[in-house]
């Protein structure tokens, strides 16, 4: 049966990917050792960590002011590394979804965060604007979560401010061009659109790691991490190694901006013909629309279950929304192929034939 996986994480990968670490899983590059058992300070894991490294900083366009860091314990720990690192007098929120609202009262425990706007006040359904965002001018940065996997909104423009902007990009980097000069720290969990969890990438700039607040753990300190190029302990070697590749499979296919016109096309198909159904809707303002994490639901508690339960059957996995809002999500990260997204469009339309 043929299967595509929607998960929100861990997430589908290239298969070309797939087939490079299969053949290269038990004996990499000839050293008779699997990169799963192979020393970090070898020659061999070391050649893969540059690369990975290298290969993202051109992908992202990241300039000499900024550190690339490759961390552990996915964006969930970002929640309070970022906090730990950066703020000294006081930092602002915008609230745009569960997590968005898990690093808010994370962050809540290491010194004054506000909450310069929310968009809960529509369940979740669009990004916060020019007057509705209020940010402190004193504040040490604000944090944003650029894309938001259960309520499936994205930023589409950043807020206008001189204060650093840090952002969770968990499930939106790589998926479309940004200017990393305009944020201050960039993080993100590897497991949606980069590698199995295991790696967190964090894009910081120089300037701001060095002042951590004091009661900060030395393992999540940025200059620990930036001083040893990532390397201070043991790092999840396979994760890096997977990155490596799936950036090497980006960069074939032509960069970041190749790679979101595919995201986008896949998106447009999915909204089309949800917005043509009779049966499915999005409650999403269309402006803010998520090109990553598609929702979508029936309006029928047990017509959705339904769904869930035949596509399915018919291999199409991981289909089931959140808890918080039920219904459906189709995840649709980049190494989601656009025979996934049509696949997944027949059964809907059959679907509704049969359920009218």
């Amino acid at each position: 049966m043929k299967v595509f996986n929607f998960s929100a994480g861990p997430s589908t990968l290239p298969k070309e990917v797939l087939l490079e670490a299969q053949k290269d899983f038990v004996d990499y590059k000839g050293t008779g050792m699997s990169v799963t058992e192979m020393s970090h300070r070898s020659k061999a894991y070391d050649e893969i960590h540059i690369e990975a490294i290298a290969l993202l900083k051109k992908l992202l366009n990241i300039s000499d002011e900024y550190e690339v860091l490759f961390v552990q314990g996915g964006a969930s720990t970002q929640f309070s590394a970022v906090p730990l690192n950066l703020l000294h007098n006081k930092a602002d929120y915008i609230l745009t979804g569960n997590f968005a609202k898990k690093a808010y009262e994370e962050a809540k425990r290491f010194g004054e965060i506000n909450v310069c706007a929310s968009s809960e006040d529509k369940n979740f359904t669009y990004i916060p604007e020019g007057k509705e965002i209020n940010i402190s001018k004193d504040a040490d940065y604000v944090h944003i979560t650029q894309n938001n996997t259960v309520f499936g909104t994205r930023y589409i423009n950043l807020p206008q401010t001189d204060v650093p902007i840090v952002s969770d990009m968990s499930s939106n980097i790589l998926s479309e061009v940004i200017d990393v000069n305009k944020f201050g720290l960039i993080y993100a969990g590897a497991q949606k659109n980069i590698a199995p969890a295991g790696v967190t990438i964090v894009i910081v700039r120089k300037d701001l790691i060095n002042q951590p607040q004091t009661i900060c753990p030395t393992m999540l300190m940025y200059k620990t991490h930036a001083k040893a190029n990532s390397l201070y302990n043991t790092p999840p070697c396979f994760s890096i190694y997977m990155a490596m590749l799936v950036f090497r499979w980006l960069d074939k296919l032509g960069g970041i901006k190749e790679m979101q016109k595919i995201n986008e096309y896949k998106a447009n198909l999915l909204y089309d013909y949800i917005d043509n159904s009779k049966m499915f809707k999005n409650n999403v303002e269309k402006k803010f629309r998520s090109i990553m994490n598609v929702i979508f639901n029936t309006g029928d508690q047990d017509l959705d279950a339904k769904f869930v339960k035949e596509a399915t059957e018919h291999g199409i996995i991981s289909i089931k929304g959140y808890k918080l809002l039920g219904g459906m999500r189709a995840s649709i990260y980049n190494a989601m192929p656009v025979e996934g997204v049509e696949y997944l469009i027949d059964f809907m339309k059959k679907f509704e034939m049969e359920n009218k």
